[in-house]
């Protein structure tokens, strides 16, 4: 009888084995991420043992053996304050007017600016755009400041115009003081965000305006239907981030134009921190409202990946 000649059936590769493939292939590029991991280590995970000072009274003179524990004390406090309750509708009323602000306008100058034909003067028009973003908070919230006082630009034109009989003291009303932080931050960043969008935009296939004009497509039809569309994941990338950080509203522009006519709209988390907390030496107030931060944000920023997955978009992970 003649033997059957059997081919041998290939044996497939396990995850792990692709793992280290992948890597072999690519260790040039974890030799160069080695830098960065090291910092973040030490930057970014060894702190969290401080974490520990939220569940004590801690004080600086004693060793950790010596502090004294006391479980959810402080949290309890903190949902129990009314000053940090009106901290954090501050903090998220600030983060929510900012992010709508913040993406609107970039995502609108963005298309302004691809849609200017002369490159010259769409280049003078994108540089004065993101030149604010490197100015230091301290000088554009003193510009904020001049502008909007008694004698300022702003009174100025009013009285000109005669909508105003007496200055009005803008950082002084404590109601008006989301709007003014909204519209110095979207003044400061909106170029800088636009940059973003303008690289999106530059990766279009370009045959496909040319195709559109063909068509007899209006500028508005190209803008809704090509650009709009062609920048959507980057969209929702920057969406998924920010909402990441939707307790993050800044510290600077709120130090800085706050005062005590304006407090009870102007005192976000991080300012709240610095005063009751580390200024006041209660270390564990502060960390308590840290870990809370960080805990909201790990859980939006979950959310807002999984609810764009399900949507058919692409997430971060």
């Amino acid at each position: 009888m003649n033997s059957v000649k059997t081919t041998p059936v290939p044996v497939p590769e396990t995850k792990f084995k692709k793992f280290m493939k992948q890597c072999s292939e690519q260790k040039a590029l974890l030799f160069m991420t080695i830098p960065f991991v090291i910092w973040l280590i030490i930057f970014k995970y060894v702190p969290i043992w401080g974490w520990t000072m939220a569940f004590q009274d801690f004080k600086p003179a004693r060793s950790f053996s010596e502090q004294e524990w006391v479980g959810f004390k402080h949290f309890q406090f903190l949902f129990t304050d009314e000053r940090f309750l009106g901290v954090l509708r501050n903090t998220l009323a600030m983060s929510m007017i900012n992010l709508v602000l913040g993406f609107v306008t970039a995502i609108g100058l963005a298309v302004l600016i691809n849609e200017i034909a002369n490159m010259g003067f769409k280049r003078i028009v994108q540089t004065i755009s993101y030149m604010p973003h490197f100015l230091s908070w301290v000088v554009a919230a003193s510009l904020v400041s001049v502008t909007l006082s008694a004698d300022g630009i702003i009174n100025e034109i009013l009285a000109t115009l005669g909508l105003a009989d007496e200055p009005i003291l803008f950082l002084g009303i404590g109601e008006m003081f989301w709007g003014i932080l909204g519209a110095a931050e979207t003044w400061k960043n909106v170029g800088w965000n636009a940059i973003i969008y303008l690289a999106a935009i530059s990766m279009i296939d370009q045959e496909q305006y040319e195709a559109a004009k063909i068509d007899g497509a209006s500028r508005l039809q190209r803008i809704r239907h090509i650009t709009i569309p062609g920048m959507r994941s980057v969209i929702v990338i920057l969406l998924i981030m920010n909402i990441g950080y939707i307790l993050e509203s800044g510290f600077e522009p709120q130090y800085l134009l706050g005062n005590p006519m304006n407090v009870q709209f102007s005192e976000n988390i991080d300012v709240f921190v610095i005063k009751y907390g580390i200024s006041m030496f209660n270390f564990s107030l502060a960390t308590a409202a840290g870990i809370f931060k960080t805990v909201v944000s790990f859980v939006f920023l979950i959310a807002a990946n999984s609810f764009a997955k399900k949507m058919g978009e692409g997430g971060l992970f």
